[in-house]
């Protein structure tokens, strides 16, 4: 009897180093890998898209279109290389107005990707409709999504067959084109029996010719296990990684999988001493990153708060960014409350990060003292419709703090009215920031990055990765002989110095130096807070992070409430406000500066 030849897509280089290493990690570093995984016969790989955008602006100073354009040389012309994109929201936390949505498919098609896989976390399909639309008539392959979850034990509501059924039936219903379905389980969580009932269901409502997709992870320890019964269920295609960036909270292993299909009528196809010998390549490409040991775990209690994998790690990294780490498992603990009275929007990126940023600030601030700006515009319908209406009492309480009133307008209608989005506002933002390139790259990166796609385009953005044989874990290149190198913090603020005689790079860019000894008095700095008197109020933050904005000045007038500055932890905007009126008599920090908790940050008489 013939085996049924089951497609696999490799998701290491894209999902698995946003599960491992909260998508931290330099391109030149894992393309032999990539090469090896080639030559090893795989022809289907994850190349982007996802937090491989934004990461690369926020963490790596790279360009994620130069990334693509490397992928896909390194992968041949043949290969078909994936993205993932967040239907309204394409590749950012924040949903976009339509010419932002559009130009995101042509980019992509532009920088030599040929699949897009396209979901919405809330099954808003809505949110597909104009998304699915322009990935098509760019030339690109759409595979349209269903996204999946378990709720947490003793919730009912959504997320079953029947919900399922209903989403799938109304993206038929809309018209919207695509090529491929995927179901999409970002947590690992839908319990095996529920993923077989589901494929059974999607075979007999897209008919035999419809390629499926199932993607789970090995979170909750049953992805290996929910992949046997999607393929028993009807699936065609599932979703697999290779070491060091698989298992725990990545996709199952190549290998784990083909093991786990030995004896029985399925077959990946693959030649396993050849993926044996690329999965060698790329251990050793990533020897220098560290394994997180929460990336490589089992976790049994993620049914009760369905963390996704690839959200997982990027929530640790920020919190060991913020030295906030002791915090993990109190979020972990507290998401099952976000997550039940928020409507059950799926358990995916950017749902995923709005619930983890509410969970930590019920943890930092007190239970529903500090409404997280992305949690509270989704419970008001800003982000789509919900699978279940919220909680009716977090529904007003968000309404407050936010000063917003619910609404079932369309996310995309919204934006194309919001004059602070779309493409001449991303135009207007690197005008404004002295950038005189306005390619269509440089406008996609200012709509969807804001401050930190500004700064990297202005050569101003910092290096965030860990590499565990550099001596400041930043991965800054090493000295050049003749070269003394330094790791100079300011105010929280790391700075990578390489000096060379009358010279000096800082964090990549040349200056020239002179160095005398003694200082001058002419140009010493007055202390921080210089001016405040007994009089003052000083503004402590309350919480670690960075400064991102600075609204006020010194000896501006101001009154109880106005914004003051703004501070970004954990993805998330906080403004910082006057807690009296009065004069701004300091401001003692500046836009890039990172900060502690209870750090002085300004004072006002």
């Amino acid at each position: 009897m013939a085996k049924k030849l089951v497609k696999f897509m490799c998701t290491a280089f894209r999902d698995g180093f946003q599960s491992v290493y909260g998508a931290r990690v330099f391109t030149k570093d894992f393309m032999p890998a990539v090469e090896a995984a080639r030559d090893a016969g795989i022809d289907w790989f994850e190349a982007g898209g996802g937090a491989r955008f934004q990461s690369l602006y926020f963490y790596c100073n790279e360009d994620a279109f130069d990334m693509m354009d490397t992928f896909r040389k390194v992968a041949g012309p043949n290969a078909n290389l994936q993205t993932l994109a967040r239907g309204a929201n394409v590749v950012g936390l924040d949903s976009q107005p339509r010419d932002v949505i559009d130009l995101h498919a042509k980019m992509f098609k532009k920088h030599g990707m040929t699949t897009i896989r396209n979901f919405d976390a809330l099954n808003d399909v809505n949110n597909l409709i104009d998304s699915g639309r322009s990935i098509v008539e760019a030339g690109l392959k759409h595979q349209v999504s269903v996204t999946m979850m378990e709720l947490p034990p003793s919730c009912s509501g959504a997320h079953d067959v029947e919900f399922y059924k209903k989403t799938l039936q109304d993206i038929l219903d809309a018209n919207i084109p695509f090529d491929s379905v995927c179901f999409k389980d970002a947590s690992g969580t839908s319990v095996p029996s529920k993923v077989y009932e589901t494929m059974k269901m999607a075979r007999e409502l897209l008919g035999k010719d419809v390629m499926i997709n199932f993607h789970s992870h090995e979170t909750a320890g049953i992805g290996a296990l929910g992949y046997r019964a999607a393929l028993d269920g009807g699936a065609d295609a599932i979703d697999l990684s290779m070491t060091p960036a698989s298992g725990g909270t990545c996709q199952p292993d190549i290998l784990t999988m083909w093991h786990a299909l030995r004896g029985t009528e399925y077959d990946l196809g693959i030649d396993p001493d050849k993926i044996r010998a690329a999965e060698e390549v790329f251990k050793d490409c990533m020897k220098d990153y560290p394994d997180n040991p929460e990336a490589k775990a089992v976790e049994p209690l993620i049914p009760w708060s369905p963390m996704p994998g690839g959200a997982l790690t990027a929530n640790t990294e920020m919190l060991r960014d913020n030295g906030l780490m002791d915090k993990y498992e109190d979020c972990i603990k507290a998401m099952s409350e976000v997550v039940v009275k928020g409507g059950f929007g799926t358990s995916v990126t950017p749902v995923s990060q709005f619930y983890f940023q509410q969970a930590f600030n019920n943890v930092m601030f007190g239970p529903w003292e500090k409404i997280a700006d992305g949690y509270g515009k989704m419970v008001l319908g800003y982000f789509g419709k919900t699978p279940v209406a919220p909680d009716p009492e977090i529904v007003k309480l968000c309404s407050k703090q936010l000063g917003l009133e619910p609404t079932t307008e369309k996310p995309v209608d919204i934006n194309d009215k919001d004059p602070n989005k779309g493409l001449d506002a991303a135009k207007k933002m690197l005008t404004d920031a002295g950038i005189s390139d306005l390619s269509d790259e440089n406008v996609f990166i200012a709509a969807t990055c804001k401050e930190k796609g500004i700064a990297f385009l202005k050569g101003e953005a910092t290096v965030g990765v860990r590499k565990i044989s550099k001596k400041d874990k930043t991965a800054a290149a090493p000295a050049a002989a003749g070269e003394e190198g330094y790791t100079v913090t300011v105010n929280g603020k790391a700075y990578e110095v390489l000096v060379n005689g009358g010279s000096a790079t800082i964090n990549g860019k040349n200056y020239s130096i002179d160095v005398k000894e003694g200082v001058s008095g002419a140009h010493s700095v007055p202390a921080a807070g210089a001016g405040a008197s007994a009089d003052s109020t000083t503004i402590n933050s309350p919480l670690p992070g960075a400064v991102i904005r600075v609204t006020a000045s010194v000896g501006d007038s101001v009154s109880e409430g106005d914004e003051i500055l703004v501070i970004e932890a954990m993805k998330m905007e906080t403004p910082i406000k006057a807690p009296c009126s009065g004069t701004v008599t300091a401001i003692s920090v500046g836009a890039g500066d990172k900060i502690t908790a209870g750090q002085a940050l300004a004072s006002i008489n």
